[in-house]
């Protein structure tokens, strides 16, 4: 009993220095009402209860202390384990903005320019094409910049239409089965762009083009870069692409929807394949394949929150990030409205910087925020924005493909309804 208690104890301890390590406090001290923060417990209740959700993480940090983390549900549908707060995640597109950090460290060093074509570090990527009217393939005429890889302005895709004839040669490439980035980059080349350079903006590969960049520019594996740069310096020691062997208790199974049957469905992996393969991985896509926990990924928003830095170390300097999280789209780009900017055509309210969507104005996202929050979500539910003028971070972790549900918009009800005293 004595040898039980000490273990309680010493786990106890473990969990509230690993918490302090970003500081906890009272909801009140950082103008926010516990009782109201109790509605994000109900929100993630309700989606587990109503079997939406098998299980949800959210945590929320203001002016650079921890007022809500909790853990509502179960790892899995198939398994009634409660779910904890250090489980790991898939967080998808969520890696891009690490990714797109990790560049600007070395735009800092002046180690590229925007307007640098991305074939000077990449030259399998020079010459590509695009088709035309009759749908042959021929020279696009000019080169993709680095600022078109981090604004997703390049004209590649990500073949998600399979009705479009690029995205099927997209997904007829299988460019997740490439044994590395060299490899991808090989079968990239071959396909046409989606549009010309610079003429819209159109999710796509390009953050694994950056990913790619990162590789060349500093002669490190891009998984090392990031481990020995952004990972170690932070204390981010559950960040990865590969899952090692000692953590995979911990990685949460991924799910789907299945509508006919009213219930979720555990997603099947795809071995040697990125993003569904975590055990055995030597791709490493800087656009969707790091795995990560929530308190890690609060970690990296602090150092952004915090103006690049945290944990004593300098990751960037407050000017990058004010850079990253201002709107790059200009009404010049090409957008089906005409006239506005790209991605407000299908997101009215939104821009895009360098990693991050940002919002330019929360009465046409018709969600509680403020201007100037910027943000990102992953293909499996997950979800973080920063907003600099209530100084505060919210997180949502969970793991649905493809989620039908209004997780995105309920938690932002709930995170900011909680809110007593405003910075506006």
């Amino acid at each position: 009993m004595k040898r039980l208690i000490a273990v309680i104890c010493t786990l106890v301890i473990c969990q509230l220095t690993f918490a302090e390590k970003l500081g906890t406090t009272r909801p009140e001290r950082m103008g926010m009402s516990s009782e109201r923060l109790e509605r994000v417990n109900d929100m993630s209740r309700r989606y587990v209860e109503e079997g939406k959700l098998a299980g949800a993480i959210t945590m929320i940090n203001r002016g650079g202390k921890i007022v809500h983390f909790e853990a509502i549900g179960n790892r899995g549908a198939d398994d009634p384990r409660p779910l904890e707060k250090d489980d790991l995640f898939r967080i998808y597109s969520m890696s891009k903005p690490i990714t797109a950090v990790a560049a600007m460290q070395l735009y800092e060093q002046g180690k590229f320019y925007m307007d640098d074509p991305v074939s000077k570090f990449a030259p399998e990527l020079a010459d590509l094409k695009i088709l035309n009217e009759d749908g042959e393939q021929v020279p696009v005429g000019e080169e993709i910049t680095m600022h078109q890889i981090l604004t997703h302005t390049a004209g590649l895709s990500y073949g998600f239409n399979p009705q479009h004839p690029v995205d099927k040669m997209y997904n007829d490439a299988k460019l997740w089965e490439a044994k590395d980035l060299t490899e991808w980059a090989e079968k990239l080349a071959k396909l046409p762009l989606m549009y010309k350079p610079g003429e819209r903006w159109h999710y796509s590969v390009a953050v694994d083009v950056t990913g790619l960049v990162i590789e060349r520019i500093s002669g490190m594996p891009f998984d090392q870069y990031l481990e020995k740069n952004i990972f170690a310096p932070l204390g981010m020691d559950d960040t990865f692409f590969e899952v090692p062997e000692d953590k995979t208790d911990r990685f949460l199974p991924n799910h789907f929807w299945n509508a006919k049957a009213g219930e979720l469905g555990t997603m099947p992996v795809q071995n040697n394949t990125a993003m569904s393969d975590y055990m055995t991985v030597s791709l490493h896509s800087g656009g969707g394949g790091l795995v990560s926990s929530t308190m890690d990924y609060m970690r990296f928003c602090e150092m952004l929150r915090n103006g690049g830095t945290f944990n004593g170390a300098r990751i960037l300097s407050p000017k990058t990030i004010k850079f990253m999280t201002s709107n790059h789209l200009t009404k010049s780009l090409s957008a089906s409205t005409g006239g506005e900017d790209p991605i407000a055509a299908a997101f009215p309210g939104v821009g895009f910087g360098l990693g991050f969507g940002i919002t330019l104005d929360p009465v046409l996202t018709q969600t509680l925020g403020s201007a100037g929050n910027y943000s990102w979500g992953g293909a499996a539910g997950t979800v973080f924005w920063i907003d600099p003028v209530e100084d505060m971070i919210v997180i949502g972790m969970i793991q649905l493909m493809g989620s039908p549900w209004n997780l995105r918009q309920d938690l932002g009800i709930a995170a900011y309804q909680s809110i007593l005293e405003t910075n506006e």
